[in-house]
C-alpha cells in the first residue's frame, strides 16, 4: 500500500480531512509536525481565525463567571455542586446581558466578517451587534484536541420564554455530527469504554466525582461520523440516556450504529434518579459504577423493549413476543450466544426452552433450508469420557510453530513465546521440543538450532528431525505468527466460555456469582468476535 493510499483509507474510515489524517497518524506514531501555515488556503485561514475567536471567547466568558456581575451564575453552579477545580477543567463560563463579547471581540482585532462566521453574534435590523448568547452559563464545547470550536448556553432565570438550552449554528470549524462533548478529556481516562449521556451537566458532574469516562452526544441522536470518532478512543460504549421514549429510541439507533462500526454497544439500567447528574450525587461512584459494569447488551435492550409491548398474561400476546424475540435470537451468529439468551429469556418469562428453540429453527431452516441449530429441543444426556482427538491441521500447525522457532527465532521467537503456552501443544512428542526451547531461551541462548541439534538423544534427535525436514511454503512470517496467535487465543477463550457455560448451571450459585460469570462471558464473546 503507497502512502497516499495509507491517508485516503484513514480520511474514509474516520471521516477526516487530509490534513487531519495527516495529524492523527503523527500523533499515533508519536512525530511533530512541521507547520504547513504557509499551505494553507483561504479557507484554512479562516477556520484558524475561528479557533482563535472561540478561544478569546472560551476565556472571556470563563472569566466573566468569577465577576460579582454574575451572581445569577454562581448560584446556580452551587446548587449543582459544581467545584472550583471542574468549573476549570471544562472552561464553565457566564454571558452577558447584550453585546459585550461583541465588542470584546472587536477589542481583540476580529473583523465583521470574522465573527459573523461564527454566528455567537448577529446583525440587528438596525445595523447594530447584538450577542447570540445573552445571561446564560456558557460551556464550551472543545474537538478532540481541545480547541474550542463551539457552545451551549444554559437559560439562568426559569421566568424567561427562551430555550432551555441553546447551541452555537454549524460554522466551518463545528459541525454536530463530527464532534462529541468532553471527548478531549475523556480520551483520557485509563478505561477502553466511554459512558454516552445526553447531557453537559451529566458529563460535568460525572468527571467531577471519579467518572472520567463520559461524553455527550451534543444533544442529538448519536452519527455514524461520531460512531467512528469513537472507535479511535474506545471499543465499548455504554448508553445513558433519558427513559423517555425519544431517549430510548436513540438508544437504539445508536446501538445498530456502533454494531456495523464493530463497536460493543450496551445500556445502562438506572433506577432512583432521573439522570446520571442525579444519580451519581444521590448514590455515589462506586454504585453509578456497578451500574455500568452490569449494563445489559443490545440483545437483552431489544427483548426489554419488546416486552413492553405485550400482555405477556394473556397467551395470544405471549406467542408474538415468543415469534419477536425468536427473530432477534435467530440473528445472532454465535450457537453460545444463542445459548445464553435462549436460557434468560426463558428463565425471565415462563416460556420453556424447547417453545423458543423450536420457533427459532423454523426461522433458520426457512432462511437457509437447513436446521442450522444442532438441536431442536435439549435433552440432558449422561456425559461419556471421550478420547481426546487431535485433527491434522493442528498437528501440523505445532510443527510448523517448532519449525519457526528453530530456524526464525530472532525474528518472531519473542512474540510466539509469550502468547502459546506448552499447554497449549496437543502432540506430546512436540510439546517435548517446545519445552526445550523455552528451556534454552531462558538460559540466554537464542542460538535454537545450534543448540538442539547438539543434543545426543535418540528420540528427541528423530522427532526433531521430522520437524526440520518439513517443507513450508508461506507468504508472510508475521502474518503466520498472527494467525498462530489468534488461533491459540481463540482456543483459550472457547475453552474458557465452555467452563463458564457449566458453571453458570451449578444450581447453588448466588445471583452475584451469576452476574460475574455472565459478564465475563460477554467479554469473552467480544473478544471472539474481534478475532479474525
Amino acid at each position: 500500500m503507497l502512502d497516499g493510499d495509507v491517508f485516503t483509507f484513514i480520511s474514509k474510515i474516520e471521516n477526516l480531512t487530509f490534513k487531519e489524517s495527516l495529524e492523527f497518524l503523527a500523533e499515533r506514531a508519536n512525530i511533530k509536525l512541521p507547520s504547513l501555515e504557509n499551505l494553507d488556503s483561504p479557507q484554512e485561514r479562516l477556520k484558524k481565525r475561528l479557533y482563535e475567536l472561540h478561544k478569546d471567547a472560551t476565556n472571556f466568558y470563563h472569566e466573566r463567571l468569577y465577576k460579582p456581575l454574575a451572581k445569577i451564575a454562581q448560584n446556580y453552579v452551587k446548587q449543582r455542586r459544581l467545584d472550583n477545580k471542574t468549573l476549570k477543567a471544562f472552561k464553565i463560563g457566564y454571558s452577558g446581558e447584550r453585546d459585550e463579547l461583541y465588542k470584546f471581540l472587536i477589542s481583540r482585532g476580529y473583523t465583521n466578517k470574522e465573527i459573523e462566521a461564527t454566528e455567537l453574534c448577529f446583525k440587528t435590523d438596525s445595523g447594530n451587534y447584538i450577542d447570540k448568547f445573552r445571561k446564560r452559563l456558557m460551556f464550551p464545547i472543545m474537538d478532540v484536541s481541545g480547541r474550542a470550536i463551539a457552545f451551549g448556553g444554559r437559560r439562568l432565570d426559569e421566568n424567561q420564554k427562551t430555550a432551555k438550552y441553546l447551541n452555537s449554528n454549524e460554522s466551518p470549524i463545528f459541525l454536530k455530527k463530527n464532534n462529541l462533548f468532553a471527548l478531549n478529556l475523556a480520551k483520557k481516562s485509563d478505561s477502553k469504554t466511554l459512558i454516552l449521556v445526553e447531557g453537559y451537566m451529566d458529563v460535568i458532574s460525572l468527571h467531577q466525582r471519579g467518572v472520567t469516562n463520559a461524553v455527550a452526544s451534543l444533544g442529538t441522536a448519536l452519527t455514524e461520523e461520531q460512531g467512528k470518532l469513537i472507535r479511535r478512543y474506545s471499543d465499548k460504549v455504554v448508553f445513558s440516556y433519558d427513559s423517555d421514549e425519544a431517549g430510548q429510541n436513540a438508544i437504539a439507533r445508536g446501538l445498530d450504529i456502533l454494531e456495523k462500526l464493530g463497536i460493543e454497544g450496551k445500556v445502562l439500567q438506572m433506577e432512583g434518579a432521573k439522570d446520571p447528574d442525579e444519580y451519581i450525587i444521590k448514590y455515589g461512584s462506586g454504585r453509578f459504577n456497578l451500574l455500568v459494569d452490569n449494563s445489559i447488551s443490545i440483545i437483552e435492550f431489544k427483548v426489554k423493549r419488546l416486552k413492553q409491548n405485550y400482555n405477556l398474561d394473556i397467551a395470544s400476546e405471549k406467542i408474538k413476543f415468543l415469534k419477536e424475540v425468536s427473530k432477534l435470537i435467530a440473528n445472532i451468529d454465535s450457537k453460545i450466544e444463542r445459548e445464553i439468551y435462549i436460557n434468560k429469556i426463558s428463565d425471565s418469562n415462563e416460556i420453556s426452552k424447547e417453545a423458543i428453540y423450536a420457533e427459532i429453527n423454523k426461522l433458520l431452516y426457512r432462511n437457509s433450508g437447513q436446521n442450522i441449530l444442532e438441536k431442536s429441543i435439549p435433552v440432558k444426556k449422561v456425559e461419556e469420557k471421550k478420547e481426546v482427538t487431535i485433527n491434522k491441521a493442528e498437528i501440523e500447525r505445532e510443527k510448523m510453530i517448532l519449525y519457526f522457532l528453530i530456524k526464525n527465532y530472532d525474528e518472531i521467537g519473542d512474540k510466539i513465546i509469550s502468547k502459546v503456552l506448552v499447554d497449549d501443544f496437543k502432540v506430546e512428542k512436540y510439546k517435548k521440543i517446545y519445552n526445550k526451547i523455552l528451556e534454552i531461551v531462558n538460559n540466554g541462548n537464542n542460538n535454537i538450532y545450534k543448540e538442539m541439534t547438539n543434543i545426543e538423544d535418540e528420540e528427541f534427535q528423530s522427532i526433531l528431525s521430522e520437524v526440520l525436514f518439513s517443507e513450508y511454503e508461506i507468504n508472510s512470517v508475521d502474518k503466520f505468527v498472527d494467525d498462530i496467535i489468534n488461533n491459540y487465543e481463540k482456543n483459550k477463550l472457547n475453552s474458557r466460555k465452555q467452563e463458564i457455560l457449566k458453571e453458570i448451571k451449578i444450581e447453588n450459585l448466588s445471583e452475584e456469582e451469576k452476574l460475574k460469570l455472565e459478564n465475563e462471558l460477554n467479554e469473552i464473546i467480544t473478544k471472539l468476535a474481534k478475532i479474525k
